[in-house]
């Protein structure tokens, strides 16, 4: 017996908006509180799940990035030699630290919250729920390049990612949070899948999330972000009709087809591999015959 639409329907639903709105807010009004005027505010905004409006019922974490622009980091090895040239001759040395930058943050963040509430973890600073406030993991990362061609300062073009140290790998890591955002909303589009595509992602997502509560798999194994981009890679003549097509469709894609080569979200990672930015094969079949398995024994 297959899942019912109505079962699926509810699980299309988007979760609460309006308290990770407040949070993001809050967490500009306390940098704004105490950031120096000599230094150029950062940009920040929300990411993840309710950034991409892929939130369910049950998401509790809401993501932040602090992003400072004053400093960034690049990469020209796609450029030409002479653009290369022209980028390391106008370019010129950058005098905000990592360090100095994400302990301005934490100060201003403890300031505003409370030291108790405000924690430095690996990659992000975590600011502990409250009676009206969420878990907020906040990313603090500087502006990533990778350019696509250089004439000066004022003729370039780059794809805009992130770049952030994580203390527990020793590493910088790099990722592409607006283009995924921006691959997203054009997936969703009415000439492309008519808005199939977002609602879909929450029923995927609220499935992943059936199997844990029944110990099926194991909460680790399909990270949203992962299963977001894997869903991104389904031909769009697959989404669309109702729900109860939609997800039969995308099972059965997922059982005929070689899903080794998708590709994130974001466009510049390929979605499997080695590294930790990267979702491993065998997890993700995993997750793929669970699914197989729930929809025919539903």
């Amino acid at each position: 017996m297959s899942i019912l639409e109505s079962q699926l329907e509810t699980w299309s639903k988007q979760g609460a908006i309006q308290t990770p709105k407040k949070l993001h807010e809050d967490i500009r009004r306390a940098l704004k509180q105490s950031w120096s005027s000599t230094i150029e505010f950062p940009e920040i905004y929300l990411q993840g799940s309710y950034k991409n409006d892929t939130n369910i019922y049950g998401d509790s974490d809401v993501d932040v990035v602090v992003q400072s622009n004053k400093t960034y980091y690049y990469d020209v090895s796609s450029l030409p030699n002479h653009q290369q040239n022209l980028f390391q001759s106008s370019s010129t040395p950058a005098t905000y630290d990592w360090d100095s930058f994400r302990s301005d943050v934490l100060v201003a963040l403890r300031r505003y919250f409370g030291d108790s509430s405000v924690t430095a973890g690996d990659n992000c600073l975590i600011i502990k729920d409250g009676s009206s406030r969420l878990t907020a993991d906040v990313l603090v990362c500087f502006q990533y390049r990778k350019y696509i061609n250089y004439f000066s300062s004022y003729n370039e073009n780059f794809i805009e990612g992130v770049h952030f140290f994580s203390y527990k790998g020793n590493r910088w890591i790099t990722n592409f949070p607006d283009p995924h955002y921006k691959n997203g909303v054009q997936k969703n589009a009415q000439f492309v899948t008519n808005g199939w595509f977002k609602p879909t992602v929450r029923i995927f997502k609220n499935a992943r999330t059936y199997l844990i509560n029944k110990n099926v798999i194991s909460s680790k194994i399909a990270p949203s972000y992962f299963l977001q981009c894997l869903l991104y890679n389904v031909p769009d003549r697959f989404f669309g009709y109702s729900y109860n097509r939609t997800f039969l469709n995308i099972l059965t894609w997922l059982y005929e087809t070689d899903i080794s080569n998708c590709i994130c979200q974001n466009g510049q990672i390929d979605l499997f591999g080695n590294t930790p930015e990267q979702w491993s094969l065998g997890d993700a079949n995993i997750l793929k015959n669970a699914l197989i398995n729930l929809w025919n024994n539903w």
